[in-house]
């Protein structure tokens, strides 16, 4: 059985290495559609068909060629990958959007574009920029070279749009920018009146519950600030507990759907056959969906990369039209709503398992907000404590406990694998069970804690790669000689002799027990 088959081949910078490799697919007799070369050393090869055994043996002999490290299949040549990226952010954007060439003829268009102009791709293509828009000379724009963007205002069907054209050069042979066509947006002033209203009526606590002392969590903030304001699918990665739930829920109120219905589901946590009429609704049983009920606001997806094939390729035709069909009905349903993904696995990696759709993640990963986990924030750690400790306090009605002076040492060592749950979780378990007014390390439950676990936060990397490692090497030894207190036991701990030991301790001003078992 023939297939399509696309080939990496990893190699070395070497002269002739490109020229045996086409000399053997002309000297095996095979199709070659297209061929890509990567300049950080690989080369891309497009076959049209391909049978099993010619591939087997053809990655053998590949392999064979010198310089050649390896070969493997890929789904996409990199154009071809490109050009999804590019359809995919296309497709997101909610404002018409037309590339056109020298003629001003149309070559590209994004959903948004088809529906404004009541017309499908392949019709548009047929109509140049002045037959779609008056009032506007394409041509004299672009036979005027122009270097920057020009805006003007037009009319289309009635509704005023601010367009703005871009123009594209692209560089030829000989290094030199030539212009090949615009690109032209067009934004609808209603809707531009509205985004502004929402701007300045919009919550601006949304993100108010959300600590960011630490630069990783100030910059996560300010980027979800600005994706907040976009209508394009918000993709939020991060570990188990990092906040993601937050996230989403902050992005909405601070966005122009804030006084629209927010909805989550969590695709882990409900079977399969459940899935389908809970996102799109249950005609028989008059059940609206989270998409329909969510109408003009903003829905969750928790955990999507549980969610099964088939649900996949239903969520990415709601994506791409926004419409849907109820289950056990025909009639097709369109609604406006921003969908939010959250999950804290590798989807690229369930890509190339494929398990996740390669089109829906890239559907997906228009705008991506990725938390990293509390272990990398040290800074943010007492700040959370301190939140955390005060609103059990005041949800109990009880005076708000004293942090020791040596919790913020022993909670920023801890590596954290629940994240900012876990914390929470620990200092509310620890405060039910507080005997007086001070909340002391040993009143926190820390799973397989270590004492001798040495913080390496931004603060610990500080300085040369040798005052980093001295330090490093200073809260180690000062760690273990507590529990090993002579310095034959620390160096038989350490695997290394009792003179190096003696002598490190005696570089960073150690005390020595007098006893030496």
């Amino acid at each position: 059985m023939k297939v399509p088959m696309r080939l990496e081949v990893f190699c070395e910078d070497r002269l002739g290495l490109t020229r045996e490799l086409l000399d053997l697919l002309v000297l095996r007799g095979i199709d070659l559609r297209g061929i890509e070369i990567d300049p950080i050393g690989r080369i891309y090869l497009n076959f049209a068909e391909l049978d099993f055994d010619s591939f087997s043996s053809l990655m053998a002999e590949i392999r064979r060629i010198a310089g050649v490290t390896d070969v493997r299949t890929v789904s996409w040549m990199p154009s071809e990958r490109e050009h999804l990226a590019l359809s995919a952010l296309l497709e997101a954007l909610p404002e018409p959007v037309l590339s056109v060439d020298m003629k001003s003829k149309v070559d590209m268009a994004n959903p948004a574009s088809c529906q404004l102009f009541g017309q499908k791709l392949d019709r548009l293509r047929n109509h140049t920029a002045a037959q779609l828009i008056n009032g506007f000379n394409f041509l004299r724009w672009l036979e005027s070279d122009p270097q920057d963007s020009h805006n003007e205002h037009v009319v289309i069907n009635g509704q005023n749009f601010l367009m703005e054209i871009t123009p594209v050069y692209l560089q030829d042979e000989h290094d030199q920018h030539v212009l090949t066509g615009a690109v032209v947006m067009l934004r609808s002033t209603i809707r531009m009146g509205r985004q502004l209203q929402n701007v300045a009526a919009q919550d601006v606590s949304a993100f108010s519950q959300i600590v960011a002392v630490s630069p990783k969590m100030k910059h996560v903030v300010e980027q979800a600030q600005k994706l907040a304001m976009l209508s394009a699918p918000l993709l939020i990665t991060g570990d188990t507990g990092t906040g993601k739930d937050l996230f989403a829920y902050a992005c909405h109120q601070a966005s122009p759907r804030a006084g629209k219905p927010y909805l989550a589901l969590n695709c882990a946590s409900i079977p399969e056959d459940a899935v389908e009429s809970e996102l799109f609704g249950h005609a028989p049983e008059g059940k609206k969906g989270f998409f329909e009920q969510a109408n003009g606001g903003s829905v969750l997806l928790d955990e999507i990369g549980e969610m099964s094939p088939r649900m996949q390729a239903k969520l990415l035709r709601f994506l791409n039209d926004g419409t849907f069909r109820r289950v056990g009905e025909d009639h097709e349903v369109h609604v406006d709503v921003r969908v939010i993904c959250a999950t804290q696995k590798n989807l690229v990696e369930l890509v190339q398992k494929g398990v996740f759709r390669e089109d829906l993640y890239y559907r997906l990963n228009v705008l991506t907000l990725n938390l990293p986990p509390l272990r990398d924030c040290p800074q943010d750690i007492m700040p959370l404590t301190e939140l955390f400790v005060a609103r059990f306090a005041d949800e109990q009605g009880v005076p708000r406990p004293k942090l020791a002076a040596d919790l913020n040492t022993v909670l920023t060592r801890y590596g954290w694998p629940g994240n900012v749950r876990q914390l929470k979780n620990a200092v509310y378990r620890a405060l039910t069970q507080l005997d007086g007014y001070e909340l002391r390390p040993q009143d926190i439950l820390l799973p397989d804690y270590d004492a001798t676990t040495v913080a390496v936060g931004e603060d610990a990397m500080e300085g040369s790669l040798d005052e980093i490692t001295s330090r490093f090497e200073r809260s180690v030894l000062t760690q273990l000689y507590r529990n090993y207190p002579s310095t034959r036991k620390l160096a038989k701990r350490l695997g290394v002799s009792h003179t190096a030991i003696a002598n490190k301790l005696r570089e960073y001003g150690l005390s020595q027990k007098k006893s030496e078992e």
